[in-house]
């Protein structure tokens, strides 16, 4: 009997290195083990949990409900271990990847910015950094960290605000001379008003019209799939945009682009968080100094 088949740390690693690596064959090689090994193996496990954790197609494997439960401890179990491997060492530092997704105009405006000296800081540590405005499920992409705007819903996930930022509708001055400046909501009826194509986005855009609040519909002729796409859509002049404030700031302080109809603005805003599987507070260490490192460092007010 090998020592992964009677050492149940060794058998989480194999568990939670299947589901990261999405594939029996992809783990087995950070083994030295064939995908045979490796599909008996967590065969074995499920017989005696009593419980089937993954289900296998001929194309991907899919996290059970139960499947997804004992991922979660076990990467607080192995985040523990590493913490206690790597505490008594009077020269520890958090080492490995990282796996960070975050929406696009976040990601232009503060992520990638702030990879230089987040590296100067932590040189142990990998970066492996996606952009998409579309909410992911953090276990499916086997993810560490999720930056997410806008209203959480109830999970089992852990949140750390980031900040928040207001929201604002935007015009190049180039489009607002050939389509005039809109003075009341009303005029929205003839501007062209670029919209999101993405699920998380909002019906419309939610205005104040004589006290009272209303929505009014996006009806532009280009959607697309991210909130840094439509601001260079407004940047073109193509049409008008509602964007949060940080990440048009630059441009209204050049002229690039104008504010329009702040006076039916509600002044509503997006929070910003980052969220992640670490309840009870099991994190490893090289999680832990990203989350610290993007609260210090990030300031959407700015």
């Amino acid at each position: 009997m090998s020592r992964l088949e009677i050492n149940r740390a060794g058998e989480l690693e194999v568990f939670v290195r299947v589901v990261e690596q999405g594939s029996f064959s992809m783990a087995a090689s950070l083994f030295n083990m064939t995908p045979s090994a490796v599909s008996k193996l967590i065969s074995r496990l499920e017989k005696r949990l009593g419980a089937r954790l993954l289900n296998r197609t001929t194309r991907q494997l899919q996290l059970t409900p139960e499947g997804c439960v004992f991922y979660e401890r076990g990467v607080r179990i192995l985040a523990d271990l590493e913490d206690a491997e790597q505490g008594p060492a009077t020269n520890s530092v958090p080492r490995g990847r990282v796996r960070i997704n975050a929406n696009v105009p976040f990601g232009h405006h503060f992520l990638l910015p702030l990879v230089p000296a987040f590296l100067a800081r932590y040189p142990d540590i990998t970066l492996d950094i996606t952009l998409a405005d579309e909410v992911i499920d953090i276990l499916e992409q086997r993810t560490d960290i999720a930056v997410r705007a806008g209203p959480l819903k109830s999970s089992g996930l852990v949140a750390r605000k980031l900040g928040q930022t207001r929201m604002t509708i935007v015009g190049s001055p180039e489009y607002l001379a050939r389509h005039g400046t809109p003075r009341r909501v009303d005029d929205l009826a003839h501007h062209n008003r670029l919209g999101a194509n993405y699920t998380r986005s909002m019906a419309g855009w939610p205005l104040l019209d004589d006290g009272a609040a209303s929505v009014i519909p996006m009806n532009g002729n280009v959607q697309v799939s991210d909130g840094e796409g439509l601001r260079r859509l407004a940047l073109a002049g193509v049409g008008l945009a509602r964007l949060a404030v940080f990440q048009v700031r630059e441009d209204l302080a050049a002229g690039r682009l104008l504010p329009v109809l702040e006076a039916f603005n509600p002044g509503d805003s997006e929070e910003v968080h980052a969220v992640f599987l670490g309840q009870g507070g099991y994190l490893s260490l090289r999680v832990r100094a990203v989350l610290d490192f993007l609260v210090e460092n990030i300031n959407l007010a700015r």
